[in-house]
């Protein structure tokens, strides 16, 4: 007995990808057998309710089985095939792993695995100025010092200053590996102010900045104060000066919040007694002892990863919900209506469902804002702590950071992941994710979470400038870590937060990036368009963008060695089979340089 079917292609399911609830899905498999065909069904579950899967009966028609279902809840659908001849009983899933695209058969039900079903509430709509971006990420401290005569705001006490801007950053750990000294270059909002002309002509025009509120450590993700700017970085008229002047440019500004956990010496828990507020470490009358669990009070609580460092706030306390989203003058409500134009939740998935649409909704008294989310892996299915979220599927996140396509850029241009399996990958990214966060994730090749592009791609120039090319002509809106155009290089964190080097920037890199960047503001209509990804044997992938009169094509070489591109090694299922014909007479016999791309427009 031979089952096809194949997610990826309308023949067998449409339509493609996440759908709203109440939309009905077709689906259709192909039955070649020479055994008398009993039944065959499509089985489906919804998510937790396992025990009340349906088998929905398929009728024949003509070597295939069609059956339609119309999915009454939101969330994630699980489904397979059961084909029962007189005989035997067969079942067709997703691979081993949970891919989408063509499965395999199986013997057992206990051994099928499932494809996914992404079932969304609502559709979400994401401003312009976000859909048509350009992003930097700027570690405030590391980027510019913008005082005249170079001196560090307001030194922290018990931490240290570099003797060169050029040092690599280093942390000074005690006993138990914590971290005894903070380190600081002095980088500051005046900074990021006085190098707007070079972003803007770098083609930026979205800035996201790692945590500026007041902090211990030289990342802030241990705030101390959500309603005061970090006096390292400056003070509010440099916060409002920076904002003007962003705006000025036609840049926007997105904000990191923190609002999982704060720092163990912050205003809220106040263990050192350096704030005039009474902490919840110091009484148990203090407003904020119920923000915390403690276990023995004071000295252990719950925290963050066990990081003493950074105690976990409660998320269901409703006084800290009113605090950052839920009253008038919420931490949420002061930012945004300074001029903050969107917000970056950190370790979203540490965040309750409804504490993030709790933001959502404050956000949305503003308009043109964008909420995104720090997840790490593919967020249309994430578990944490046993809970599936459900942020994706309207009112909640618009976004998430790219890290899987990352990964994908990365490894395939290492060598360490097939072009198909790339193709594979990624167009079970485009399946399983709404329709507006595939388009408009915010990618990136790198953060101050990872180590930098360049050491990831072993100092490999020409690979830099490939990852900076896909990273600027693949759906979503593309986000550039600092420095990144710079060559900078850098392991771990704190390796990947160094100064930028100013001094030494590498002019051929730098424009690499910025005809890059203008290229893609160039084609506000890509993320708007049909987008599918191919392959080319075991030495290629591309991808092509189409719309009305417009196509985009890109091909890469991933490989060192020339290639001249043969029919055969041209994959192109999922576009239109006149668009594969058109790009099969446009690129067979071409030769293409190894690690080269080739971006070709309008070849139809």
């Amino acid at each position: 007995m031979q089952l096809d079917y194949d997610s990826f292609q309308s023949q067998c399911k449409t339509p493609f990808g996440a759908v709203l609830v109440k939309t009905p899905v077709t689906f259709t498999l192909r039955v070649q057998t020479s055994a008398a065909v009993q039944a065959v069904k499509l089985c489906m579950v919804h998510d937790g309710q396992w025990d009340a899967e349906q088998a929905l009966p398929m009728t024949a028609q003509a070597g295939t089985y069609t059956t339609t279902f119309t999915p009454t809840q939101t969330g994630l659908y699980f489904y397979y095939f059961q084909v029962q001849t007189a005989t035997d009983t067969i079942y067709y899933g997703c691979v081993d792993g949970g891919a989408g695209g063509p499965g395999v058969q199986y013997a057992q039900r206990n051994q099928v695995q499932m494809y996914q079903l992404t079932i969304l509430a609502s559709v979400e709509h994401l401003p312009r100025w976000y859909r048509e971006g350009v992003a930097y990420q700027i570690f405030a401290d590391r980027f510019y010092n913008g005082n005249p005569d170079g001196h560090v705001n307001a030194p922290k006490p018990n931490s240290f200053l570099y003797g060169r801007l050029s040092d690599r950053p280093l942390y000074i750990r005690g006993p138990h590996q914590e971290i005894m000294r903070w380190d600081f270059f002095g980088g500051n909002l005046k900074g990021i102010e006085a190098k707007i002309p070079y972003l803007k002509k770098l083609g930026v025009t979205i800035i996201y900045l790692t945590p500026i509120f007041q902090a211990t450590s030289n990342h802030r993700y241990d705030t101390g104060d959500y309603f005061k700017i970090d006096p390292v970085l400056g003070d509010l008229t440099d916060f409002d000066h920076l904002v003007a002047a962003l705006h000025r440019a036609g840049m926007r500004l997105i904000l990191d919040g923190v609002f999982n956990h704060v720092g163990v010496d912050s205003r809220y828990f106040n263990r050192s007694g350096h704030y005039d507020t009474v902490g919840a470490a110091q009484s148990r009358t203090s407003r904020y002892y119920n923000w915390f669990t403690f276990i023995n009070y004071p000295t252990e609580y719950d925290s963050w990863w066990g990081i003493s460092d950074l105690p976990t706030v409660d998320k269901e306390n409703q006084d800290y919900r009113d605090f950052i989203f839920a009253k008038p003058g919420s931490v949420i409500d002061y930012w945004t209506a300074r001029g903050v134009d969107g917000w970056r939740l950190d370790v979203a998935d540490e965040l309750p469902d409804d504490f993030i649409a709790g933001i959502r909704r404050a956000l949305d008294h503003y308009p043109d804002k964008v909420l995104i989310g720090e997840v790490w892996e593919d967020a249309s299915h994430k578990l944490a702590y046993g809970e599936r979220r459900h942020y994706l599927e309207g009112g909640g996140l618009q976004a998430v950071m790219n890290y899987p396509l990352r990964r994908l850029i990365i490894h395939v241009l290492n060598g360490t992941l097939a072009p198909v399996d790339w193709w594979r990958e990624l167009m079970t990214l485009k399946e399983n994710y709404p329709a507006s966060t595939f388009n408009y994730n915010f990618n990136n090749i790198g953060s101050h979470d990872t180590p930098r592009i360049l050491t990831m791609l072993q100092n490999d120039r020409q690979r830099l400038q490939l990852a900076v090319a896909m990273l600027m002509t693949l759906p979503g809106v593309p986000c550039l870590y600092y420095g990144d155009e710079a060559k900078m290089t850098g392991g771990k964190d704190p390796d990947n937060r160094a100064y930028f080097p100013w001094a030494s920037v590498d002019q051929t890199q730098q424009q690499v990036v910025q005809r890059w960047a203008v290229w893609r503001q160039n084609h506000p209509w890509l993320n708007a368009a049909a987008f599918a990804p191919f392959y080319l044997g075991d030495y290629g992938i591309g991808y092509v963008f189409w719309q009305a009169e417009q196509q985009v094509l890109v091909v890469i070489n991933v490989t060192m060695m020339g290639q001249v591109l043969k029919a055969a090694d041209l994959h192109l299922a999922g576009m239109p089979t006149t668009l594969a014909t058109a790009i099969q007479q446009r690129l067979v016999g071409q030769e293409l340089a190894g690690t080269q791309v080739q971006l070709i427009e309008n070849f139809t």
